[in-house]
């Protein structure tokens, strides 16, 4: 049954389509009811109907889009009534067989239609709500976001290469931006362009960046062919010089001068290392040459004549100058290039108390009782006195505030109180004073001062021992830290990090504040007859203590790394990078038996103290880290062996006795 309506209904259809196109063509031909059509338009409509047709892939589409397209101009030229007349004559079959060739009746064009709607009206609304929101601004606001938006796109459709860099700018301009960029952010922007990559890796950047982490601050840009490279070898280099501190790794020498001397006092600066003895003596050792003597500092004529001589009770020594206070008043100044004459020589009535130089620049102060005096070099080389003051109490300790230059500053403390000299001022100025609290130690750093005060025990809810860290911009107290029970023996503020502080005290401990806040970093239990030095970096801390031992610490943790031992109070603790000095300075300089007219001198070698330089370079051979005498073969008249002679089983002869 419906194989017989399918038939007749594809029957009908070929004689409709077959009846449509004989009435067309003879419309055509006749030109009766298409005469208003010319033969180019009928041409045109031809070829568009066959491009139709194409697309469809239909064999019965060519006649029945050529009958449309003729049915259609008929309609167009007899109206839409005669048209709607037509179409309600026509069959179904054929109105549904037109829609499909016209395609009306698909589904994907209402789809796209409605999509189109869709985005025509959300168009419709963000530009309505832009423009009421424009509408509130000034116009000439306006005019200008639109024209920068405009340049922007007209940037980004124009160039096809990074603009901005590349184009735009100029290499100096771009190079001066990047300079703001760390390792990791140049790396990435290597990987942009071949021009970016340039720029990334510019000489100049690479050696700006190795300056401020530290490396090569003498150096210059023409120094090295690649600072790049030259930055990661010397962050390796950093990194195996960290290993070889955790390890104590490295070589380690003691300074010896001579026998049947003291040591007095001990100073160090750089690869510079001062040394004042009971003698008289001044040596200065250059570690960078090890294998130059001891530069011998030749004292003034006064006190060369003098017998016995003077001590050498204060040394100070920085990368150009060595200084040494005698015990008569004498001080004696000697450049560290040349050493031999003193270049500078003068003296105080009294004992010199307390003695600094700066650390930066050619400035000397000394004090004896409440005296102080200020050197300095002009730019000739030329000494002269600055300033001369008295105080009303006997100065105890002072210290030269660097990065002064021609303009020095002195924290001197006297009892209870703490004064500033400056020589521009007429009267130092009162910096500290809390009656009945005197003043254990003081340390300053360019922008601070830091001094450590003693508990009274008579004073009611003092809080116990206290550090008072001062401004020298304003001259105010900016942190007061700690609450011990013991005092305070030893500050380091100079030396240590950005707003960090290192502190010893009687109470054995060593404790590392945060100057932001005020709190406690690190509180280290480190030596039972207490702090006497101690200085600290990023990750490390140093301390030297009473007994005589020497402490190397991990700041984050908390933890002893290793410790040294010697015989005196560790009195001088410095060190940089690579190196570690400390001196052991007895506290009796005349010890019964160190006469210099003893027969064996080398029996009183303990009581003289000792200088040791640790190196933790990379370059350090690594079989000398370990002390002289396990280095010692037990038959040279040095090194720790005490004229015994040691012997061990293997050393007797086969068949031996051990009593023999």
């Amino acid at each position: 049954m419906a194989g017989d309506e399918l038939a007749a209904f594809r029957e009908s259809w070929k004689q409709e389509l077959t009846s449509k196109g004989e009435q067309r063509l003879v419309a055509a031909t006749s030109g009766d009811t298409s005469g208003q059509c010319d033969k180019k338009d009928l041409k045109n409509r031809y070829f568009e109907d066959f491009n139709d047709l194409n697309n469809t892939g239909s064999p019965s589409v060519p006649e029945e889009s050529g009958c449309n397209e003729e049915e259609g101009g008929s309609v167009g030229g007899r109206g839409e009534g005669e048209a709607a007349a037509e179409s309600q004559d026509q069959p179904e079959y054929v109105s549904i067989a037109r829609s499909l060739l016209d395609g009306r009746t698909s589904p994907l064009l209402d789809r796209i239609q409605e999509e189109r709607t869709k985005r025509k009206r959300q168009y419709h609304s963000r530009t309505n709500v832009c423009y009421a929101s424009l509408q509130q601004q000034p116009q000439g606001k306006v005019k200008k976001e639109e024209e920068l938006v405009d340049q922007l796109i007209q940037d980004l459709n124009e160039v096809n290469d990074i603009p901005f860099f590349d184009i735009e700018l100029p290499y100096e301009l771009a190079l001066k931006i990047f300079q703001y960029l760390d390792c990791t952010e140049l790396g990435r922007c290597a990987q942009v362009s071949r021009a970016w990559r340039v720029l990334a890796e510019d000489c100049v950047l690479w050696f700006k960046i190795c300056s401020r982490e530290g490396y090569l601050q003498d150096a210059s840009v023409s120094d090295s062919p690649c600072w790049k490279s030259t930055l990661r070898d010397c962050r390796n280099s950093a990194k195996t010089v960290r290993s070889n501190w955790k390890n104590r790794v490295g070589s380690i020498s003691q300074l010896q001068y001579e026998l049947g001397k003291v040591l007095c006092d001990v100073s160090s600066f750089d690869h510079f290392v001062l040394a004042g003895y009971t003698s008289g003596d001044v040596r200065l050792w250059d570690t960078l040459h090890w294998d130059a003597k001891a530069s011998y500092l030749k004292p003034n004529g006064l006190s060369a004549n003098m017998d016995p001589r003077p001590h050498a009770c204060h040394v100070q020594v920085n990368s150009t100058v060595a200084a040494a206070a005698y015990d008569d008043g004498c001080v004696d100044l000697w450049s560290t290039e040349t050493g031999g004459e003193p270049i500078h020589h003068y003296q105080i009535p009294g004992r010199i108390q307390a003695f600094a130089l700066s650390p930066d620049s050619p400035v000397l102060c000394a004090a004896s009782g409440p005296d102080i005096r200020l050197d300095c070099a002009d730019d000739r080389g030329y000494w002269r006195t600055l300033c001369q003051a008295q105080l009303p109490k006997t100065v105890e300790s002072l210290v030269l505030v660097p990065g002064r230059g021609q303009c020095p500053l002195v924290a001197v403390a006297a009892g209870d109180a703490v004064h500033l000299l400056d020589p521009r001022e007429d009267e130092p100025g009162l910096l500290h004073s809390v009656y009945g609290h005197p003043v254990t130690c003081l340390d300053s750093s360019n922008s601070h001062v830091a001094l450590g005060v003693k508990s009274a025990g008579w004073a009611m809810h003092d809080g116990g021992n206290k550090i008072h860290v001062y401004s020298l911009e304003t001259r105010k107290p900016v942190a007061c830290l700690g609450s011990s029970p013991g005092d305070f023996t030893c500050i380091n503020l100079r030396d240590s990090p950005p707003h960090l502080l290192v502190c010893g005290n009687k109470d054995r401990r060593v404790r590392v504040f945060d100057l932001r806040t005020g709190s406690s970093v690190a509180s280290l239990y480190a030596h039972h007859l207490g702090v006497t030095s101690v200085q600290v970096d990023d990750w490390k801390i140093v301390s030297g203590g009473g007994e005589g031992l020497v402490c190397v610490w991990e700041l984050r943790m908390g933890t002893k790394l290793w410790e040294m031992h010697n015989r005196h109070p560790v009195r001088h603790v410095h060190f940089n990078n690579n190196t570690l000095v400390t001196a052991n300075i007895p506290d009796d300089k005349a010890p019964r038996g160190a006469c210099i007219t003893d027969d064996d001198l080398t029996a009183h070698r303990r009581h003289r103290g000792v200088i040791c330089h640790y190196d933790f370079s990379e370059d350090a051979l690594s079989q000398d880290h370990v002390l002289p005498i396990c280095r010692s073969d037990f038959a040279e008249s040095y090194g720790y062996n005490y004229n015994i002679s040691l012997a061990v089983p293997y050393d007797r002869l086969p068949g031996s006795h051990p009593s023999h």
